[in-house]
């Protein structure tokens, strides 16, 4: 009897209750103007049977799923387990919550054999929305999607689409906040480690790097300019290369804390010391700066604001509200024991 009860359309439900399949759909949407004696004739026999709303019968009559996509743009979990995005996501995913949504994460498999289309995707499911967290290489599918009438929020990556935005942090200004630093304690001499050369985020900041050191007059040393990929093992190899050469910097900046913890061992192995020979900065304050040896100084990124104001401003979309075409958020330069003078 309850595999047959599972198996109810919304006509049966409805005929059951003596009233309309949109009468039905409208009480299981709570919208329109039902009588109070009708909701609750309807909600008896729902009761009674068991019967749960299939997920075309939910978005029968708003036109909306209450999902949203999560899309990682770039290689499959290339960056997924970098702690910054970690932070960022589980900020959206609470943030969504509370506005009503659940997620579906999208892998980077071909769909339904054909090409990689999430805009196909995004329809297949009904979706309401799109958050994509940027990666590397990205493809003609999220162009595409930003091109599109799907409501899209990016997260560090710029879209120009009418129905997009993206939020991310105000990149010139974090290595900025680094050269200043540096350049207020007589430290002129710095090195910078970067992520792959065709990031839009690390391309930001190493700009930013070259043109502070010139409006403070420091010279640029293009042999001290490294890429890497984010991640510990390339910051550590990218610092060899550079303390290989005749001269060494007094200080670094690495986009991001992993590669600084790569090079700070880098650093050791050649048998000096941070920050008495070498001051490092890294990017993104995570948990894992507080408790090294030395502690690493950073650029903390509010990863928290950047994720409510995605969910945010998605929702905003998804409600054809107004919203801003993109958001800068600040960051803060935490000075620990890896770069004190």
């Amino acid at each position: 009897m309850r595999e047959y009860i599972m198996k109810l359309t919304i006509r049966e439900i409805a005929k059951m209750a003596g009233v309309s399949p949109a009468t039905v759909s409208k009480v299981i949407n709570q919208t329109g103007r039902i009588s109070p004696k009708t909701i609750q004739k309807v909600k008896r026999v729902i009761e009674e049977t068991g019967y749960q709303p299939s997920f075309s019968a939910k978005t029968l009559t708003t036109k909306k799923s209450n999902m949203i996509g999560l899309i990682y743009a770039g290689e499959v979990n290339v960056e997924f387990n970098h702690p910054f995005f970690n932070h960022v996501i589980n900020s959206f995913k609470n943030t969504i919550g509370r506005l009503g949504y659940d997620i579906l994460v999208f892998s980077n498999q071909n769909f339904n054999m054909g090409t990689l289309d999430y805009v196909a995707r995004a329809r297949h499911y009904q979706l309401d929305g799109c958050l994509i967290i940027a990666g590397e290489q990205i493809g003609d599918s999220i162009i595409k999607l930003d091109e599109s009438n799907i409501p899209t929020v990016g997260v560090d990556l710029e879209l120009t689409g009418e129905k997009s935005t993206y939020v991310m942090s105000d990149n010139k200004k974090i290595s900025k906040h680094v050269v200043e630093y540096f350049y207020l304690h007589s430290i002129r001499k710095l090195a910078f480690l970067g992520g792959q050369k065709g990031s839009q985020v690390s391309n930001e900041r190493k700009d930013s790097f070259i043109q502070s050191m010139k409006d403070f007059g420091m010279n640029v040393n293009e042999e001290w300019i490294k890429y890497g990929n984010y991640f510990e093992e390339s910051g550590y190899e990218k610092m060899k290369e550079i303390l290989q050469g005749t001269h060494r910097p007094d200080g670094v900046f690495a986009v991001s804390d992993m590669m600084a913890l790569g090079a700070i061992r880098a650093i050791k192995e050649a048998g000096l010391s941070v920050p008495e020979d070498i001051k490092v900065v890294g990017c993104d304050d995570i948990e894992a700066c507080r408790y090294t040896d030395p502690t690493l100084a950073t650029v903390k990124q509010d990863q928290v604001k950047i994720g409510k104001l995605a969910a945010t401003m998605l929702h905003d979309l998804i409600n054809d509200n107004k919203v801003p075409k993109s958001l800068l958020v600040d960051s803060e330069l935490i000075i620990r024991d890896s770069c004190k003078v």
